[in-house]
Formats: C-alpha cells, structure tokens, sequence
C-alpha cells in the first residue's frame, strides 16, 4: 500500500519531523513519498495532508485523505487551533485525525486524544509534543486501516480565524506575566514578538534558559 505525505508548505516546521515520521510507516510495511506540491501527489492509498495551507480537491486519488487538527472537531475548525488554545490558557489540547471533505475540516473522525503541556514549554518545545502525538495518531491509523470505527462528533462548530504578524505584537500596558503566554507562541524568526512605542517597532525574542 502506497502512503504519501502532503506539505505544501516549504518552510513548515512540519517537514523535519514528517521525515522521522515515513521509517516507521515503512515499518508497517507500507510504501512511503514525502510530497510538497500538490500536484505530485499520485494515486495511492492513504494520504496525509500536514501543515497545508491550500485545500487539496483531488481526493478520489488516494483511498483515504486524512488530516490532524488539534481541537476536538467540530469545535476549533480552522487555523492555527495549537496557538490559540495555548493563547486561551489550556494545558490540555485535543487533537483529532479525520477524513479531509471538500468543506473544510468536517470530515469522520477516527481518532481523538489530547496534548499534554505544562504551560511553560515554548513553541519548539510544543511543536515538538504536537508532532510525537500527530505521529502516534497516524501510526494508529494505518495499524487499524481495516477495522477503522467513526467516533460521534458532538456539540457546535466553531472557528479559529486566520493569525497574522499583528498577532504576536505584545501591549506595553501589560505585565510580561500577563503575556507569557503569547511570549511561548511566538517565533523568533518567522513571526517574532514584537512591541511599538511612537512609531516605531521592537523585536523580543525569547529563548528558555538551562
């Protein structure tokens, strides 16, 4: 059986830990391809859609087209739910594997478990817990392809919107104490926290001591 991976994103923090991931999966004795266009994805068995940003319509190509999304579906559909529940003061985020729709994270539910943070890891140290769950969710998948059950999605949807640079501007009204929690979110490259005094900007970057 074929499995491929979908980022499409090239620069996602994703990708070093998706190449972990396909030794594994050839473990379970399936063929493995890392793909990062979505136009390279073939026709196959199982894929699995990480970190993409674009909605990928070809679904009749593979058997089964599943997504990880960390919210306990329908509730936390959207982007960046990780974020905005660490943002919201949880310790304990639900993570889901679905089937991917063409509406957008509405799909079965085959698998639900939860993340566990202690609330003072910072974005590297979450990505790191975010991606060992999203590895033993698919592994569990492909283990049980044939005898998969449908778990009861309950409750009201609702969504996380889009996050942008102005997201991670920190108010210098507030103590840091105060936005700790946006300081563990945030990255010191790509989307550095950041405060504005007049008219200019300044760049935090925060990094954990030993």
């Amino acid at each position: 059986m074929i499995v491929q991976i979908l980022i499409d994103n090239i620069n996602s923090w994703m990708i070093p830990y998706a190449k972990r991931f396909l030794p594994e999966i050839n473990h379970l004795g399936y063929k493995t391809n890392l793909v990062f266009d979505s136009n390279h994805v073939v026709k196959g068995n199982v894929l699995i859609l990480l970190s993409c940003e674009k909605i990928f319509k070809k679904l009749k190509l593979n058997d089964f087209n599943i997504v990880v999304h960390e919210s306990k579906l329908p509730k936390g559909k959207g982007f960046s739910p990780m974020t905005w529940q660490v943002l919201e003061g949880k310790t304990r985020i639900p993570i889901s594997l679905f089937e991917a729709t063409k509406k957008v994270d509405s799909g079965r539910v085959y698998f639900q478990d939860f993340i566990k943070l202690d609330g003072f890891e910072l974005i590297d140290e979450i990505r790191e817990k975010q991606a060992n769950k999203t590895k033993e969710l698919i592994l569990n998948f492909l283990k049980k392809i044939n005898n998969l059950k449908v778990i009861q999605k309950r409750g009201e949807e609702s969504f996380y919107r889009r996050r942008t640079s102005k997201d991670s501007m920190l108010d210098i009204n507030k103590t840091i104490k105060e936005q700790f929690n946006l300081l563990r979110v945030v990255d010191n490259l790509r989307y550095p926290a950041y405060f504005k005094i007049g008219k200019n900007n300044y760049k935090i970057e925060i990094t954990k001591m030993n």
